[in-house]
């Protein structure tokens, strides 16, 4: 069963749902943000469990106890867990007023909604009068998009490298690490195409980082699906937030591992260990099964205005097909596109036996995807796989033991290197690639 807010009444979601609740109006903090009235569907429709999802009140622990306390399973981790690893505030143990914080550490800083995800709720401030006025702005933006306005203050450092690792932790005390993820092409903080595994990495670098989110979780109890992540540069490691949720990104992981970790995740809230999950039965941190995967996050938005979102109806949706791809969509043709939610129309994953191959799939699979009505991302996806930057070391393995200098994305890379070197003419593509997708549609009205 699925609850909606009235915008969703005909998503695809819900018309794929065995059963459908109405939350009501339309705000989220009444609908998807509220509490009772989620716990209260749920109720209504006699559920075991309720599923978190990725959004949100996946993260929220209030809500985890109010399923719990209605006599329904919880698919993740309990409550007390997500309270000390949810809140970042409590897993990185910072406090600091934010001015005087500037002033000893210096700029740029980066001001973080605790609950946050997605780039919401952060800022980054590189002039010291901007951090009053930044610092209000992610406070409203996090309490708009999470229901807590609630953040921290920390040092913003470029020419890093977002290299997540992928845990499973069951009832019994027993957390695998189960891969790593490369999600350092991000704008405005929002991840926008992610690998696994993550590539150019130092075996021992991969050791410490498993070694690093196994403790981090075994030492909050963790149980169910979480992520780890981490700051990495050519030389040191970052601890940066657990994610208690599945991840939007899960399926490149689960590509490379044939881990299923959704279904971990129900398996593990029935009470298994975590050793009889398929794929980890022996126990240990599975060998990936080889290959390498990409997924590119397929945004209604106009990357020639900026990465604007852009609202409308999806009139006409042609999806790639052939081996190694996977595409799990949130609309079909015929849906619109709310400027209330995210923008994000669907997930493409691309899985291939090497990276050099895995961009050749990519590209072909772009060239086949083609979505009529709104502008989307997907000229820009092309341009960063033409890049030398993003194809740099394409014939990396899993097995090369190479420094992580050799992958030369980073963190800012899209605004730093990226769109400042991009030719005239590709933005004039990019304009002219949103145009066909809305069609005649504009210029008529």
């Amino acid at each position: 069963m699925v609850g909606y807010a009235e915008p969703d009444a005909d998503a695809l979601f819900v018309r794929l749902a065995d059963e459908a609740y109405a939350l009501g109006a339309a705000e989220t903090a009444d609908t998807y943000l509220n509490i009772d009235a989620m716990a209260s569907a749920a109720v209504r429709a006699h559920a075991d469990a309720v599923h978190p999802g990725h959004g949100f009140l996946a993260e929220n622990a209030d809500f985890a106890q109010a399923v719990i306390d209605a006599g329904m399973v919880w698919v993740g981790p309990k409550p007390e867990t997500i309270r000390v690893l949810g809140s970042k505030v409590a897993a990185r143990r910072i406090a600091a007023e934010v001015v005087e914080f500037a002033r000893e550490h210096g700029l740029p800083i980066a001001i973080k909604a605790v609950y946050g995800g997605g780039g919401r709720g952060l800022k980054v401030v590189h002039e010291p009068d901007e951090v009053a006025a930044a610092f209000e702005s992610a406070m409203h933006e996090a309490e708009v998009a999470f229901g807590n306005g609630d953040c921290f203050v920390e040092r913003f450092l470029a020419r890093l490298w977002h290299v997540e690792v992928q845990v499973l932790g069951d009832q019994f005390g027993t957390v695998l690490a189960v891969g790593t993820r490369d999600c350092s092409l991000q704008r405005r903080n929002q991840k926008l195409i992610e690998e696994a595994p993550a590539p150019f990495l130092a075996a021992e670098t991969v050791r410490e980082l498993e070694r690093a989110a196994v403790a981090i979780c075994s030492r909050a109890h963790y149980e169910s699906a979480g992520t780890v992540g981490f700051l990495v540069d050519d030389g040191t490691m970052s601890f940066m937030e657990v994610n208690t949720h599945i991840q939007v990104e899960h399926p490149v992981t689960e590509a490379v591992t044939g881990v299923d970790l959704v279904a971990a995740q129900l398996a593990i809230a029935e009470g298994a260990p975590v050793e009889a999950v398929p794929g980890l039965e022996s126990g240990v941190t599975p060998e990936p099964r080889g290959g390498h995967a990409m997924e590119f996050r397929i945004n209604a938005e106009d990357p020639s205005l900026g990465f604007v979102p852009f609202p409308g109806v999806v009139e006409s949706l042609q999806v790639p097909t052939g081996p190694g791809i996977r595409f799990d969509s949130g609309v079909a043709a015929g849906d619109s596109i709310s400027s209330r939610y995210d923008s994000m129309i669907a997930e493409l994953i691309v899985k291939a036996s090497t990276r050099a191959e895995c961009l050749r799939r990519a590209e072909r699979a772009l060239a086949e995807l083609h979505i009529h009505g709104v502008p989307t991302v997907v000229p820009f996806d092309k341009a960063v796989l033409e890049s030398a930057d993003f194809g740099a070391g394409a014939d990396w393995r899993a097995d090369d033991d190479v420094s992580n200098a050799n992958f030369r994305v980073y963190t800012r890379w899209i605004e730093e290197e990226l769109l400042p070197n991009l030719p005239s003419e590709t933005l004039e593509d990019w304009r002219r690639a949103g145009e066909r997708a809305m069609g005649e549609r504009r210029r008529a009205g």
